[in-house]
């Protein structure tokens, strides 16, 4: 099912006039970054912790903006990379970056998403981050996604979180209210608005997180975008159910898990552990209060494992080769008495998930190095089993480490 010619030719409209994210002009001074292959490997297990990354897997990228499909396929120059998106101007940006690099596994399709099966193909990997909450019916274009995923293959998805994004509907509105549009001298007017608004506004948080939202492309997107909604949670799991995928995991999880950070030392941390997983998950959002976004991976729900293969609660764990996320770090001193290290993690948004390690858990973090299983760094590290596994449990579940599980236990 299509959306609405309208609506889709409004959204299409919209994208030329004020492509987002902002165009690139060159990748030259992130090429280390993109090409580091710690950083590619750790990329790899968090969508397939057990299975063996394919250099030449195909990947989709499926609304992909003016730079996110030329960085794929900076990033995994083996892989084929085909991008698609209704606009244009979208595509021209990202024409550019793929001469400019030389990237000839990078194909380029004016397509719309619920369009994606005449491809003709399937991918081993869907990157779709920020776009399914702009389509007139989500479900319509999820399932097409779904439908061109290989049995085994993993969908990285974005979408919008409401209550986070509380000031920012009450701003649409405003807009609406207004009938303010995307002229220059509007954007202009809109941005000043914005900035002169209370510090207790709920856009206060947005405006702190988002570097960039007072730029005319950025402030149009958020606020002037013709289609838009997000997803709780609750809804979250309801919308993958619907579609035929399985929630795989959250790519940052610490927010998620009510052993990790604040909520952990709250009266009501001994309940939170007691729920199934996607209540946990649906209460941290509502204790959390301020997340504006999902970011999670999802697979065919007729893929034949589990969906979330890394559990604590069998012996496996000894086999499980621990791999540093290479953007953490480790910070000494300023650590507080009686801690040896303070771990953090930049991608998270909350700052009770920084994780304090004592010194022999520091000893044993020093000895990972992406080719030892947990089990044989136990034997140089002065830790003993049940806190091993408590401790690397932790890392994991405070994304500073993700698992290379095809070793045999």
């Amino acid at each position: 099912m299509s959306a609405p010619p309208d609506r889709a030719e409004a959204v299409r409209a919209f994208y030329e006039s004020h492509p987002y994210p902002a165009p690139v002009e060159s990748f030259e001074r992130r090429l280390g970054l993109y090409r580091d292959p710690r950083r590619r490997r750790a990329q790899s297990l968090l969508l397939w912790p057990l299975e063996k990354a394919r250099a030449d897997r195909t990947i989709l990228v499926a609304g992909c903006g003016t730079s996110q499909a030329a960085r794929y396929a900076l990033s995994e120059p083996d892989a084929r990379v085909t991008a698609i998106d209704i606009s244009e101007t979208s595509l021209r940006h990202t024409r550019d970056l793929q001469e400019k690099h030389g990237l000839k596994n990078l194909r380029l399709q004016r397509l719309a998403i619920e369009q994606v099966a005449e491809l003709g193909e399937t991918f081993d990997q869907i990157v779709c981050t920020g776009v399914l909450h702009h389509l007139s019916d989500p479900d319509a274009g999820l399932r097409s996604l779904r439908n061109v995923l290989a049995p085994n293959g993993a969908m990285h998805i974005m979408v919008y979180a409401p209550y986070g994004r509380a000031g920012i509907y009450m701003m649409q509105d405003y807009c609406r209210l207004l009938g303010i549009g995307v002229r220059d001298d509007e954007l202009r007017d809109l941005g000043a608005t914005i900035q002169s608004l209370a510090s207790d506004h709920p856009i206060a948080g947005v405006l702190k997180r988002a570097k960039d939202f007072t730029e005319p492309d950025a402030l149009a997107d958020a606020l002037l975008n013709p289609q838009d909604r997000a997803y709780s949670v609750p809804e979250l799991y309801d919308w993958l159910t619907r579609c035929g995928l399985a929630f795989g995991r959250w790519r940052e999880q610490g927010a998620y898990l009510p052993r990790c950070g604040a909520p952990a030392r709250t009266p009501h941390a001994a309940q939170l552990a007691a729920l199934p997983p996607p209540m946990q998950h649906a209460a941290m959002e509502l204790v959390r209060g301020t997340m504006d976004r999902h970011s999670f991976v999802a697979y065919r729900d007729d893929r034949g494992r589990e969906p979330q293969p890394i559990t604590f609660e069998v012996d496996a764990w000894r086999g499980f080769v621990p791999v540093r996320l290479p953007w953490t770090l480790t910070i000494k001193d300023r650590a507080p008495a009686d801690f040896s290290a303070v771990l953090i993690n930049p991608a998270h948004m909350y700052p009770d998930l920084a994780l304090f390690i004592e010194a022999p858990q520091e000893r044993a973090l020093g000895a990972v190095d992406g080719e030892r299983s947990i089990g044989e760094i136990l034997q140089r590290a002065a830790i003993i089993d049940e806190e091993a596994r408590q401790f690397f449990k932790r890392l994991w579940e405070y994304d500073q480490i993700v698992f290379d599980a095809k070793r045999p236990p």
